[in-house]
């Protein structure tokens, strides 16, 4: 009966006070591992994404759905502000309070359904230290203290808590240095650099830990298969098996306790339809089935266990609408909708939204600063 129940969505004190104080609970390990899940859903906040359980999803009759919400991008050199969200169950889009000014090439992560966007480069090509929070019971953006350094083409995760913003490129060359953000101070300090100075990495954060996977280290912008790890327990990067494949521009999310890294420009003329899977527990790397389409720059999220890549470019100039989703169980990618506007640079995150928020237009969502 237990199994059926969503423990990880009631109240932290009637788990503790009343269901884990039952007897029939105490004694029986099913009940004491829905116990353990529920307990690492309510206090590891910033690690629900890795925390996939069916029992982790409100029914759709409560009021909320898991959506996707993407934020930004460009299409065709337009720069945009739009914010929108995306439901993977009725396919449907929604408008969402527009980002104050227009930005791609930024990043995006979720806490605790609080979003944080960090740089980017305005419509002018300037980079931004700006970062702003978005509350999705207000539907607003309220701006937080700014990077110590401009950052487009950026990584950015939430690890236990704190913002990381890795690398970038800050008007005049790529850089190494990493910046972390503290929510409750609303400040920005410096850790440990990466080895390799770096644009458009991709980065996830898996168990506790910050993993950085390719990106642009050359001049001539063709990527890297250098993967590498840090702990901030140590404050300490670590090189991991590298990448079956160099690639920049990448989309990266993480499924069933692995690293998915998707797409990408591949070589000095080519993006790329391939995607390859980590296992930290064998540091091995393999191959997964191709996407449908080639796509660098896109953008990537996870709901109800599965993944989901939208936009992206095909090739130069040329931006996909289309949105596919992967099952790891098949190995198979489907076409399963499409955005309202072609977009790469875009960022991309799941979240628990109110069915309620939307507004039915987004003025003037194209390169106004």
């Amino acid at each position: 009966v237990l199994e059926h129940i969503r423990l990880p969505l009631i109240s932290p004190y009637y788990l503790h006070d009343v269901i884990e104080s039952l007897d029939v609970v105490k004694e029986n390990q099913g009940c004491q591992r829905l116990i353990s899940e529920a307990k690492d859903y309510l206090l590891l906040k910033d690690r629900r994404g890795e925390l996939y359980s069916s029992r982790a999803r409100p029914r759709r009759s409560t009021g909320t759905a898991e959506v996707i919400i993407t934020v930004g991008g460009e299409d065709d050199k337009v720069v945009l502000r739009s914010v929108e969200s995306f439901d993977p169950v009725t396919n449907q889009w929604k408008n969402l309070a527009c980002l104050p000014f227009a930005v791609s090439k930024h990043g995006l992560v979720v806490s605790d359904s609080t979003l944080y966007l960090a740089g980017g480069e305005f419509p002018d090509g300037s980079a931004s230290r700006e970062m702003w929070r978005y509350d999705p019971c207000f539907d607003s953006w309220m701006e937080m203290a700014p990077m110590n350094v401009a950052r487009s083409e950026l990584g950015l995760v939430m690890l236990d808590g704190f913002v990381y913003a890795v690398g970038g490129w800050e008007g005049r060359s790529r850089l190494a240095s990493v910046e972390c953000y503290n929510p409750h101070t609303n400040s920005w300090q410096f850790t440990q650099s990466v080895k390799m100075a770096v644009t458009s990495p991709a980065v996830v954060a898996l168990d506790g830990l910050l993993y950085v996977t390719g990106g642009a280290v050359l001049e001539d912008g063709d990527g890297t298969d250098l993967a590498q790890v840090y702990n901030p327990k140590t404050a300490a990067w670590t090189e991991i098996s590298p990448m079956q494949i160099a690639r920049s521009g990448s989309a990266a999310c993480t499924l069933k306790g692995k690293i998915y890294v998707i797409g990408g420009w591949h070589a000095s003329t080519e993006n790329t339809d391939k995607v390859e899977c980590y296992n930290p527990k064998t540091n091995q790397w393999t191959m997964c089935a191709p996407m449908k389409e080639r796509r660098y720059r896109p953008g990537a999220a996870v709901v109800d266990g599965k993944i989901y890549v939208l936009g992206g470019e095909e090739g130069w100039d040329r931006y996909h609408d289309t949105i596919e989703r992967y099952c790891d169980e098949t190995d198979a990618w489907e076409i399963v909708g499409e955005m309202p506007t072609s977009r790469s640079w875009l960022s991309c995150v799941s979240l628990q939204l109110r069915k309620d928020i939307c507004i039915n237009s987004c003025p003037d969502t194209s390169n106004s600063n």
